[in-house]
């Protein structure tokens, strides 16, 4: 366990009681917990409010383009398995344009945690339907109320062949560290889905809408797959971890077999003063 101060990096900007900043606390005390060495850890994300998270969260990051962080996410892990690779990123980024990326990374069974921010609602373009908002839901794109169902995006992971699938609730971060602590020591993909309310755009599936539609999961086996369907086909949303199974990582199957070794760090001279002076 390290100081949870380790991880401090730049002041969020994202709106005042944004869930987001729930799922952030969660993920330090997470890394904290593990001892996790930022030299060691890459935080990928796309676009959206919640891919702000990799400027606010102190480790290696890279910002992706919309719906792409688990693709390249796939690329850093296969390149060096020993980095701890984290995926983060919110219902539009993973359930809509990364879902090709989703169904993909679940399947290979690639040895990443992936935390989904879903409120619901696209935030940082203030306010338009999202795959997981409710038929029926009013925004300025749908002001008859969206004609889609939702995408139900742990089912979809899970249906794919993740190993890990679990939901938390950034209204109580406790919990939720618990479960990116589990999610990033799973030996394979994990997907953790938060209830992450958009307070600025979303007025209808605010904190008290989803403790209301929300439960805690108790006496349950994480091993029983049809049990784990059946949870997530639940009209409320069930919190803690749903499904664990331990299998062969992709890495593990590839790897192996066409590397020799991951690629390692080289010291690198990053003094400027050398460029300075081919300027004097």
């Amino acid at each position: 366990m390290v100081n949870i101060n380790l991880y401090d990096r730049d002041t969020p900007t994202w709106c005042p009681g944004c869930g987001d900043y729930g799922v952030l606390t969660a993920l330090k005390r997470a890394a904290s917990n593990l001892g996790l060495d930022p030299t060691k850890t890459v935080l990928v994300t796309g676009i959206g409010c919640s891919s702000k998270i990799n400027s606010y969260f102190y480790s290696y990051g890279i910002h992706t383009i919309h719906g792409r962080a688990a693709a390249v996410a796939t690329g850093i892990k296969l390149s060096n398995p020993e980095l701890e690779v984290i995926i983060a990123g919110g219902d539009g980024d993973a359930y809509a344009i990364g879902t090709e990326h989703l169904v993909h990374i679940a399947r290979r069974n690639l040895d990443v945690a992936y935390i989904v921010m879903n409120n619901q609602i696209y935030g940082l373009t203030k306010g338009q339907v999202s795959p997981t908002s409710d038929e029926g839901f009013i925004t300025i794109t749908t002001p008859y109320g969206s004609y889609e169902k939702p995408v139900n995006g742990p089912l979809l992971a899970l249906a794919s062949g993740a190993t890990f699938v679990a939901r938390g609730f950034s209204g109580d971060p406790l919990q939720l560290s618990n479960i990116i602590e589990e999610a990033i020591k799973h030996k394979g993909f994990a997907l953790v889905d938060v209830l992450s309310p958009c307070v600025t755009w979303n007025k209808i599936n605010t904190y008290d809408w989803y403790k209301e539609n929300s439960y805690q999961l108790k006496d349950h086996d994480p091993t029983d797959k049809k049990k784990a369907f059946e949870i997530l086909l639940d009209e409320k949303f069930a919190l803690g971890i749903i499904y664990k199974k331990e299998e062969k990582t992709f890495e593990e199957k590839v790897f192996r077999k066409f590397v020799h070794s991951p690629l390692k760090p080289i010291d690198v001279d990053l003094s400027i003063e050398k460029i300075y002076d081919e300027f004097r």
